[in-house]
């Protein structure tokens, strides 16, 4: 892992452990904010499993569990892309909950909150960009083509090579009939 890699990826992930651990340790001071994402988030996805919370605070602590857990996995360099893309994927109802700067009538409290939304737009770009990292080396999609790619050129090869000698072969069984005719 290059000394970059090494110094960003704790740097990023930072937020989300401070954040996280404070969303699991005490779920119910971040409950008031989340309740507008969490309630919607519920009606959505509760009537097609059993396995989802309706209780804000449960939803609060998973996605303050995912944060931290995550966190740290990015930190330690640990499955960062499957660890960038699990934070981006908490990122979004974390800022909508957290940062509607457009429901905010006082202009200072506006520009804060927006200034907040913001900042974690950026995130979301950076953890975009590391979900993406492959270190340099060419992702499995890339190497899945090339492979692919290198199959159908020797495919090809030996169907020229096959059809090329039988063409030779039925050229010299012609030209040897004709001349014993």
């Amino acid at each position: 892992m290059t000394v970059l890699r090494r110094v960003a990826r704790p740097l990023l992930a930072s937020m989300f452990i401070s954040g996280g651990y404070g969303a699991v340790r005490d779920p119910a001071r971040l409950v008031p904010v989340a309740e507008p994402v969490t309630d919607r988030v519920t009606a959505l996805l509760a009537p097609r499993t059993s396995l989802w919370p309706e209780d804000p605070a449960s939803l609060v602590r998973l996605n303050g569990a995912v944060q931290l857990g995550a966190g740290l996995l990015l930190a330690l360099g640990r499955t960062p892309r499957l660890a960038s893309a699990a934070l981006a994927a908490t990122l979004v109802p974390t800022t909508l909950a957290a940062h509607r700067y457009w429901t905010i009538e006082d202009p200072e409290k506006r520009a804060a909150q927006r200034v907040q939304f913001l900042k974690n737009a950026s995130l979301l770009g950076g953890l975009l960009i590391a979900a993406a990292d492959t270190h340099g080396k060419p992702s499995l999609a890339y190497r899945a083509r090339s492979a692919a790619g290198h199959a159908s050129h020797a495919v090809t090869r030996q169907v020229h090579a096959a059809t090329g000698s039988a063409v030779d072969g039925i050229a010299g069984a012609v030209e040897t009939t004709r001349k014993h005719l």
